[in-house]
């Protein structure tokens, strides 16, 4: 049984993956037992728990705003944070999973795919990114670029003009365990489809709203290599 230390193990989508029955071994640690703004604490869980990789999903993601109205909160967390769980993973020769955003796509076209050029459009998109530059230079590591959410929606209203590859947690979890042993990056989501037609399926009562600029229209990803995998 592969052994898989998670960071970040009482977060929303850790508490999907822990409703599956998987051949993995998961070890969700709680920020009491990891806090990966301290090196030394993620050196020590993972030189006593000795995992073949590490799942990092610790970090901060919402609300979006916070990303503008504390971005030192920010830089720790989803920068300065994975960088250390990078150095550590590094250390021990641990695999690394990272689990990254669709928001470092610049939306403006769409159809974005692994190769394409990145340019986050909000605080939230860069302080991912910066997390991701640091995997970038561990080879033995799976960046996992995704367009998640909790369900049920958690909004009252969507945007119905902008496009997206929402997914479930559930979903996503599913999908995830076929993709552990993968290394290099993978764009992670569901169909095409703007956020109101998303959000509709499971809440009727959604209300349109449409975007005047303040979210590009076309944030929607290239999935193929997904579903090369997926076949």
């Amino acid at each position: 049984m592969k052994k898989i230390l998670v960071t970040g193990g009482n977060g929303r989508f850790a508490n999907e993956l822990k409703k599956i029955k998987t051949k993995f071994q998961f070890l969700y640690l709680n920020k009491m037992e990891l806090d990966i703004i301290d090196f030394k604490s993620v050196v020590k869980a993972i030189r006593k728990n000795k995992p073949k990789a590490v799942l990092h999903l610790a970090g901060l993601s919402r609300p979006m705003d916070v990303h503008n109205k504390d971005i030192n909160k920010s830089i720790d967390l989803n920068i300065v944070g994975t960088t250390n769980v990078v150095k550590a993973c590094s250390m021990f020769k641990t695999k690394l999973i990272y689990f990254s955003t669709s928001y470092i796509y610049p939306g403006i076209k769409g159809n974005y795919s692994e190769e394409d050029s990145l340019l986050p459009w909000n605080n939230y998109g860069w302080s991912k990114l910066g997390g991701e530059c640091a995997v970038q230079m561990y080879k033995n590591s799976l960046i996992l670029r995704v367009c998640m959410t909790q369900k049920p929606f958690v909004h009252k209203e969507a945007y119905a003009n902008v496009k997206s590859n929402f997914i479930y947690h559930e979903e996503l979890a599913k999908i995830f365990l076929k993709l552990i042993d993968k290394k290099g990056v993978y764009n992670i989501g569901g169909k095409t489809q703007t956020i109101f037609k998303f959000a509709k399926k499971n809440n009727n009562n959604i209300r349109k709203i449409y975007s005047k600029g303040e979210f590009p229209l076309n944030q929607n990803m290239n999935l193929n290599k997904l579903y090369k995998v997926l076949k």
